[in-house]
């Protein structure tokens, strides 16, 4: 029997925060491959997987406010450090004696400190700006033009974490052309999606104030 206060929790906040987790954990992995997507543009595997975090904080902005959403990077931010200990920890253990697939799971596992660190502060600045970003245009705007706050929070705030990451993670490891060239296909990549995922944006806002968050949303809007 479900109880009354597990009937309280709003079913669209908590798909969308798992998607926003799930997207942060596999991006780490994924970003170990340098994939070419045409026209000279070099991106990591794991542009696509992050670039969704962006308009999921958008939509917990636009529906439950600045605070709320800051919540839900915050725990992100928890998650990562948690994931990332987990994966130090497996890199670190002993293997069992017959098992040969050693070398290739820490080819992929085993990212640097310094990526990790990288990816930590590239994370929080970025994704606390663009919370802080689109509260201040939607005050700015009176509430209107939703896909005017996504698509310019996003070209901002990405272009600040994927400046910070490829400088933090990057620099010294490639050429500057190469740097560059890591930087703006990133970054590109991650603005065209924002274009596309707008529609996305706005079917989210509409699901959660027509029942998907509607239950407990004055409880998460406080918090």
């Amino acid at each position: 029997m479900v109880t009354e206060r597990e009937d309280q929790i709003p079913k669209g906040v908590m798909l969308l925060t798992g998607i926003f987790v799930g997207g942060l954990i596999i991006a780490a992995p994924l970003a170990v491959k340098l994939i070419d997507v045409g026209f000279g543009i070099v991106v990591t595997a794991g542009v696509l997987a992050y670039s969704i975090t962006f308009p999921i904080t958008d939509i917990f902005s636009e529906v439950y406010g600045r605070r709320a959403a800051h919540r839900v990077v915050r725990a992100g931010f928890a998650t990562l450090i948690v994931v990332f200990g987990l994966i130090q920890l497996s890199i670190h253990w002993t293997p069992a004696s017959f098992w040969e697939s050693e070398p290739a799971f820490l080819s992929v596992m085993d990212s640097s400190l310094r990526i990790i660190v990288a990816s930590l502060l590239a994370y929080a600045i970025s994704q606390t700006f663009d919370v802080w970003f689109f509260a201040k245009i939607r005050a700015q705007t009176g509430g209107r033009y939703l896909w005017l706050r996504n698509n310019l929070c996003t070209v901002v705030s990405q272009a600040l974490d994927t400046f910070i990451w490829t400088a933090a993670a990057l620099y010294g490891v490639y050429g500057t052309a190469e740097l560059w060239q890591i930087f703006y296909g990133e970054w590109g990549a991650k603005v065209a999606i924002a274009a596309l995922d707008t529609p996305f944006v706005y079917l989210g806002v509409w699901w959660l104030r027509r029942g998907g968050g509607q239950r407990g949303t004055p409880e998460l809007a406080r918090a």
